[in-house]
């Protein structure tokens, strides 16, 4: 009989971890040879719109139906977020417990909104092999750690997608068990290309994200509108939504750049646009590990970079892999896209080459094979 691999993660928005989660089901139920059966447990309907992928890999869905109580499927803003993830911990509490109770899974692999599974697996003894999956760069404040020090100590494993971030959480928390597990990006399925690229007068730039503080697509804008300067021929395309759009868009028009930058809303398939760009922009306060730049290197696109924590410099190798810049640095994003500019065919090819390689490291299978060795541990 097939292992239960459970996996929590409700969410508010589209976002990088929404793919993580995904693209870990299915490589569990790809390569275990029905050793594991991974379980993805909706709570307020979040997984809806996934439901055509889902039953296409026969990922099982556990629904708690709690869809009354969230009218609202996308939140933005800090408050609201926050907000909701109290009502999701209030009101998933005893259908959590329940489940877990009846159904008993041998596995446990939290993403998002941990804080309820947490307690439950600290107050509550059971046999599941509980996993705290590190989404993104923690910020710990003096309660979070404290808290962390506490419900931690019942977690099997916690694993992060970076080095980085792995080698600062074994400083900040010495006894506990920390992995590092790459993210599963690349799933070959998911990758749709347009059959040839299209003509383009002008130079194309791409940037990808949520429309938040977290992407800097401010600071991306205000240096875009001085590359147009000395290259008007250029074009930038910022793919996404958020809380950030009507402040962006007013910006944009304020300083008549609509002809130049265009806030392209949410894309499902990104490839065929990272595909037919001149170079894709990432201008992140911090990124962990930063699923796009990884997209945009198996997709042969030149990538120039903010070297934010904590993924970028990982990825990028340091700029053997593309360009860097210091984060939130105007004057060196400046210089870096003038050397991009003025690069050769072949520093650039070289640089496409090594991201190629490096973004092989994500596959579904490289994933799993991490993530069935923890399991055994």
């Amino acid at each position: 009989m097939s292992k239960k691999v459970f996996y929590w993660s409700p969410f508010f928005s589209n976002i990088a971890t929404t793919k993580a989660v995904l693209n870990s089901a299915i490589s569990i139920k790809k390569y275990s040879n029905d050793y594991y059966e991974p379980f993805i447990i909706d709570v307020f309907g979040e997984w809806d719109e996934y439901k055509k992928i889902i039953e296409l890999y026969k990922i099982n869905l556990i629904k708690l139906n709690l869809d009354d109580h969230f009218k609202e499927r996308i939140i933005h803003g800090f408050l609201k977020s926050r907000y909701y993830q109290i009502k999701i911990f209030i009101l998933s509490f005893i259908p959590l417990l329940r489940l877990l109770r009846s159904e008993k899974p041998e596995v446990m692999i939290l993403h998002l909104v941990t804080a309820l599974p947490l307690i439950i697996n600290f107050v509550f003894k059971n046999n599941i092999k509980t996993i705290l999956r590190i989404s993104g760069y923690p910020k710990l404040n003096f309660i979070r750690k404290y808290y962390w020090n506490i419900v931690l100590r019942r977690v099997d494993s916690i694993t992060a997608p970076t080095i980085d971030t792995c080698e600062y959480l074994k400083k900040k928390f010495k006894d506990l068990p920390v992995s590092h597990l790459k993210d599963p990006v690349i799933n070959l399925k998911d990758i749709k290309y347009t059959t040839k690229k299209t003509s383009k007068k002008n130079s194309k730039y791409i940037a990808i994200g949520r429309l938040t503080k977290q992407k800097n697509f401010m600071f991306l804008i205000r240096c875009f509108s001085d590359i147009l300067k000395k290259y008007p021929n250029s074009e930038l395309y910022i793919f996404g939504e958020g809380e950030d759009h009507y402040k962006l868009n007013k910006f944009i028009q304020k300083n008549n750049l609509q002809k130049n930058i265009t806030l392209m809303g949410y894309k499902s398939n990104i490839f065929e646009y990272l595909r037919d760009c001149d170079a894709f922009l990432l201008s992140s306060l911090w990124e962990d590990p930063g699923f796009v730049l990884i997209e945009a290197a198996y997709s042969n696109t030149t990538i120039i970079s903010s070297d934010c924590d904590n993924g970028p410099k990982e990825i990028l190798n340091y700029g053997k892999n593309g360009f860097l810049f210091r984060s939130n640095n105007k004057k060196d994003f400046l210089n870096t896209f003038d050397k991009f500019k003025n690069s050769t065919e072949k520093d650039i090819f070289r640089k496409k080459v090594n991201a190629k390689k490096m973004s092989k490291n994500y596959s579904l299978l490289n994933h799993y094979l991490k993530l069935n060795k923890i399991l055994h541990e």
